[in-house]
């Protein structure tokens, strides 16, 4: 197992540092000129020059990218010149908050698309099947930062039912006391069930936004992975030896059929952390897609190549995830391996 997690793990690396090198040379051709930024309008030509040369800004591209890489090499992300705080630091902070809600709506995604799928397949041609084509369709057809604003005009504006989407917690609520970073997770550690409801209440239309996002890539693959297991000879073998429905859908079809739909969370995951910088900014989400955002439209060049190179860390971290589930699925993939 070890020797499986290090042979992967040697395999990201190069796309780690391919990542490296794009997110700082990308960073370098974008329009603006932090130093302009943060002097200010009024700034004069000699005082931009002065800032410019105490951020090393004026040194060769090279030059800059030798002392970044050896800044990496000491676990050193660099500081953001928007919040004056270490990136690490401040990624460390609001990661929890973008991993809740990219979670939460991926948990909510899946608990609709995967049975939804699995009755598309098993009634195809139904009603049921149908209906899971048109929220397929759907899904990929609204931009995410759209659905969001209309569930936002729809749930808080027109009738009143959701909370106002300005953060995590509404402000009468204090943040419960730091366990998982998660406070649906920690305001249950603490037994504070108020605070449980704000946090629940603030991260319904968010999470439904990514939730609605990510219904059609899982729901239509399910279906295909479950028609193509049905046809199998061994579901046949199966049926015809008596066994009931459920069993022979659930512990014989969809446990075969799960390797693609596994594969698929992983592809879906990846989009929602993309997806999850506009969803951030529609409902004013503490994440780090709002914190790379605010630094990008502020020529911060270090919270933007830290957020980079977290997002690519969650990758290549869910990949050796998913590869594990399949040895933990079907133990014969791990053998093959």
């Amino acid at each position: 197992m070890l020797r499986h997690v290090g042979r992967r793990l040697a395999t990201a690396l190069p796309s780690l540092i391919g990542v490296i090198i794009t997110a700082f040379l990308l960073t370098r051709v974008l329009p603006g000129d932090p130093a302009a930024y943060f002097a200010g309008p009024a700034a004069t030509e000699q005082a931009i020059a002065e800032i410019r040369t105490q951020l090393g800004l004026d040194r060769p591209v090279h030059e800059q990218f030798i002392a970044y890489v050896d800044d990496l090499a000491h676990g050193d992300l660099g500081t953001s010149l928007t919040t004056g705080q270490p990136v690490t630091r401040d990624i460390i902070a609001r990661l929890p908050a973008s991993a809740e809600l990219t979670l939460t709506g991926l948990l909510a995604a899946v608990l609709i698309a995967v049975p939804l799928g699995i009755a598309a397949a098993v009634r195809q041609g139904s009603w049921i099947d149908h209906l899971s084509r048109i929220l397929a369709t759907s899904g990929v057809s609204l931009p995410v930062f759209f659905t969001g604003l209309l569930l936002v005009y729809v749930f808080y504006y027109q009738t009143g039912i959701a909370p106002a989407p300005l953060g995590r917690l509404d402000i009468f609520f204090s943040p419960p006391p730091q366990v998982t970073g998660f406070y649906l997770i920690d305001s249950l550690i603490a037994g504070d069930i108020e605070t449980f409801r704000s946090a629940a209440a603030q991260i319904f239309l968010p999470a439904t936004t990514l939730a609605i996002f990510s219904l059609a890539p899982i729901a239509r693959m399910t279906r295909a992975s479950m028609l193509s297991v049905l046809a199998s000879d061994f579901v046949r073998t199966a049926r015809a030896n008596g066994l009931s429905t459920w069993r022979v859908i659930v512990v014989y079809a969809f446990r075969n059929a799960m390797l693609p739909v596994i594969t698929t969370l992983g592809m879906v995951f990846s989009f929602l952390l993309g997806a999850n910088v506009l969803v951030e900014k529609v409902f004013a989400w503490p994440g780090i897609g709002s914190y790379a955002v605010e630094a990008l439209i502020a020529s911060d060049f270090a919270p933007v190549q830290g957020f980079v190179l977290a997002m690519a860390a969650l990758y290549v971290l869910l990949n050796l995830l998913i590869d594990l589930a399949y040895g933990v699925i079907d133990p014969r993939v791990q053998m093959e391996g």
